[in-house]
């Protein structure tokens, strides 16, 4: 009995020690247990999978670094707005609504209006800029490519003129030291100033529809890689030498076609890579 006593005693003692540090214990049968911390129990039978669980609202309160970071995008937006200037063809713009963009090559004579009527691909053929009658006829944007929204593949189309006028420049690519000093062009729209770097010259022909063959005319848009591949890889085997320019799924191309007398209707072709666009245009009423 005395013995009890004394073991009572040494248990209450230690006891009443860890009470005074702050730790909760419960004494069994000799044995010395933690009691668990209180905790709200969550009911979980309607939990079928982490699909119920709302994982993503269980964090701490963050609305101030969201006001931060809402307030570091508006900054972000804002400077990813570019600079816009007056459109240096606004002029011709008004004068005719037929009018899709402007080419410009420097130190060459390609400096011309390039027209657009889906309803007729050819009215301008043989029609002035001033819709007079002229040989020469006007630079012709194909009817299956489009500006807004812009087609993966711009097809200009252009008299061939034996004086180098128009297209008749063209040819001069055939020679790489012509495409080293004249690598790039300029085409200018309504909103921006797109700026492409050659990638291919080449010989080609407008085929019969049952020729089963690479046809660089057909080529507009590209929905899958495999249909920008196919355009790409054509135009580089076909091109008279390598310019070193590449391209990757979600480039955009810039076609220029023209009149060549290898073959019956044979084509001259130079395809350039849109690499970076330029200024942007402020709007203007048309």
């Amino acid at each position: 009995m005395k013995k009890n006593k004394v073991i009572a005693a040494i248990l209450f003692l230690v006891s009443f020690a860890c009470l005074a540090a702050g730790v909760s214990f419960l004494i069994i049968e000799g044995y010395i247990i933690p009691k668990k911390p209180d905790i709200e129990l969550v009911d979980v039978s309607d939990i079928k999978d982490d699909s119920d669980l709302d994982i993503e609202n269980v964090t701490p309160d963050n609305s101030s670094d969201l006001q931060n970071q809402s307030s570091e995008s508006a900054v972000e937006e804002k400077k990813k707005e570019p600079c816009r200037v007056p459109n240096p063809y606004k002029e011709y713009f008004l004068q005719n609504e037929d009018m899709a963009a402007w080419l410009y090559q420097p130190n060459s004579p390609i400096d011309y209006p390039v027209m657009w009527t889906p309803e007729d691909e050819e009215k301008y053929l043989h029609l002035s800029f001033d819709k007079k009658y002229t040989v020469a006829g006007c630079l012709l944007l194909d009817t299956d490519s489009c500006l807004d929204p812009l087609t993966t593949n711009l097809i200009i189309h252009g008299h061939h003129m034996q004086d180098g006028t128009m297209f008749g420049s063209l040819l001069k690519y055939e020679k790489q030291d012509y495409w080293e000093n004249h690598k790039y062009f300029f085409l200018s729209d309504k909103d921006c100033r797109h700026i492409y770097e050659v990638m291919a010259v080449f010989r080609s022909k407008v085929y019969y529809a049952k020729d089963e063959c690479f046809k660089y005319y057909k080529f507009f848009n590209a929905d899958t890689e495999d249909e920008f591949d196919y355009f790409y890889k054509n135009v580089k085997e076909l091109s008279q030498y390598d310019t070193g320019v590449e391209a990757e799924f979600g480039d955009r191309f810039l076609t220029l076609s023209t009149c060549a007398y290898h073959v019956q209707n044979g084509r001259f072709v130079v395809v350039a890579k849109e690499i970076a666009p330029g200024e942007y245009y402020q709007a203007f009423e048309n």
